[in-house]
């Protein structure tokens, strides 16, 4: 029994380890750039990641000092957690599954639109009252006004490969005709087209196109990226520990199994 449960109490340990990459994604994303104007997914990660901790602990405490109700409480547990981690994982990739930018002519850089999303993304920018938030947050970065500083002439900013808030929140979109002065300024078309994004540019260094759709469908594809990111952190993370959880099950029983043969010979000792 002693065998089974140094396996066990070393499968744990390793769940330990494992809870850092959760969590660690967690802390990321709210570092991300579109991720610290919408939060959504980087409390479910680290609450994940620290309930996964103390059941690891857990276990490995039941598994050193042969604590039985405490390695039952990590079985179910870790069950629990790993069903909800498939879970998380399996949403991240619907809802990521849609969202890639159009090429336009004579542009490195990529347009977005809020219909190539999920619907779950779009809910998250589409109401006025969200996007007021959203848009006073991401107005106080600085990402406009590092174009500025880094593109003097049209044709190097047309070759940029600009982030997708940059293409989306900095600059009016591309089919609206507008003429390039700088990155953050430019002159209005006289025939201006019926698009609302064409309308809601303004050459104010405080709105810009923060009002446009394609500004929140900017941010969104910044969002799936990000999140896409976190996602492959999450599939690795839960492969190790459904292998991992199934070694520790193998142990138990291999454990209950020892004990039981303990308890048999001694009856007839």
């Amino acid at each position: 029994m002693a065998l089974s449960n140094n396996v066990i109490g070393a499968i744990n340990f390793i769940a330990v380890l494992l809870s850092i990459p959760i969590i660690g994604a967690g802390i990321w994303l709210t570092n991300g750039a579109a991720d610290s104007c919408v939060k959504f997914l980087q409390w479910p990660l680290i609450i994940l990641g620290v309930l996964i901790l103390i059941v690891a602990l857990a276990g490995f405490i039941g598994a050193f000092w042969r604590i039985q109700c405490l390695l039952i409480f990590y079985l179910i547990a870790m069950l629990v957690l790993i069903i909800l981690l498939v879970c998380l994982v399996v949403f991240v990739y619907m809802v990521t599954i849609r969202g890639h930018g159009i090429i336009e002519p004579n542009r490195a850089y990529l347009e977005y639109h809020m219909d190539d999303f999920s619907g779950f993304l779009r809910r998250r920018v589409r109401s006025s009252f969200k996007w007021d938030g959203i848009r006073s947050c991401l107005s106080q970065t600085n990402m406009c006004a590092e174009l500025n500083q880094s593109f003097r002439m049209a044709q190097d900013f047309f070759n940029a490969h600009l982030t997708p808030m940059q293409s989306g929140c900095c600059k009016p979109p591309t089919q609206c005709g507008y003429t390039f002065v700088n990155p953050t300024y430019w002159i209005s078309p006289i025939n201006m087209a019926e698009d609302m994004d064409c309308l809601q540019w303004n050459n104010d260094q405080n709105q810009l196109c923060y009002a446009c759709d394609s500004c929140k469908a900017g941010l969104l594809a910044n969002l799936r990226k990000e999140w896409k990111r976190a996602n492959v952190i999450l599939i690795i993370t839960v492969i190790v520990l459904i292998v991992i959880y199934i070694i520790g099950c193998c142990a138990f029983r291999n454990a209950k199994t020892e004990d039981l043969f303990r308890k048999y010979k001694q009856g007839y000792t």
